[in-house]
């Protein structure tokens, strides 16, 4: 399926990434990994959250971008990312409400970015889930195609979300959330209620940011080593190469193989 490159008739999805650097990149995952191996599955990351929405465009109209921070990093992602992902500067740089503030102010500054654009609908998409299933940004710019407006929510498991997408600029969305918190799902909820939105909630997935959650997504891998049949996530395979080469463990995977 060849879908049109027309910003006007396609939903626009940004992933929120600092382009890959050895102690800038994923610290948290710092230990287990050394900062340089942070750094490749940084940039591993990166090809497969847009390798997979490349992936989700042949099935519905999507346009994907990194939207990036700070200035002056662009080159850094140049080998990172799928043909065709554009770039835009997603720092909160512009004039905003005052009550958005932190990383709210990124996430809006993206969306203002792809909404002038031309594009018809905007999503935000983390860069710490690179398994997450195609079918769900396909049907996330399904969603945002239906008439009306609305929200539409990926929440994350640990309190916050993985994916918002929108019709329009709405800044109460991002308005007083306390970022980085168990309560930034809760408090989106809340805030397009108080807008008379509705609002459509996808399946909850996880985000890859400390050290369970990184087992997590070697076991998850290493799941596929064999298995017939399409895997119920994203196959991730440059993730997958990274993880093999540092060669990170699960326990109970190791001993099944005794």
């Amino acid at each position: 399926m060849t879908l049109s490159r027309d910003p006007g008739s396609a939903c626009a999805i940004g992933v929120m990434a600092k382009a890959p650097q050895a102690g800038r990149s994923k610290t948290r995952l710092c230990p287990p990994l050394l900062p340089a191996q942070a750094s490749r599955l940084s940039a591993a990351f990166l090809r497969d959250v847009t390798e997979n929405i490349a992936g989700a465009a042949s099935v519905a109209p999507i346009m994907g971008y990194i939207a990036y921070a700070p200035e002056g990093t662009e080159s850094l992602f140049a080998e990172h990312i799928a043909e065709g992902t554009g770039l835009l500067l997603a720092d909160g740089s512009p004039l905003l409400p005052p009550n958005v503030q932190g990383f709210g102010r990124c996430l809006l500054h993206a969306i203002l970015t792809m909404l002038a654009l031309g594009h018809p609908a905007a999503v935000v998409l983390n860069s710490d889930s690179p398994t997450l299933p195609t079918a769900i940004l396909a049907r996330t710019a399904q969603l945002l195609a239906m008439p009306g407006d609305r929200v539409v929510l990926g929440p994350a498991e640990d309190g916050g979300y993985y994916l918002l997408g929108v019709k329009a600029p709405h800044a109460h969305l991002f308005a007083d959330i306390a970022w980085s918190t168990d309560t930034v799902a809760a408090a989106t909820r809340d805030r397009a209620a108080a807008l008379g939105l509705d609002i459509v909630e996808l399946p909850v997935w996880y985000d890859v940011d400390d050290h369970n959650s990184l087992l997590r997504l070697v076991h998850e891998t290493a799941s596929l080593k064999g298995a017939r049949g399409p895997a119920p996530f994203y196959p991730a395979s440059a993730t997958a190469a990274v993880l093999a080469d540092i060669g990170l463990h699960v326990p109970s995977l190791d001993r099944a193989a005794e």
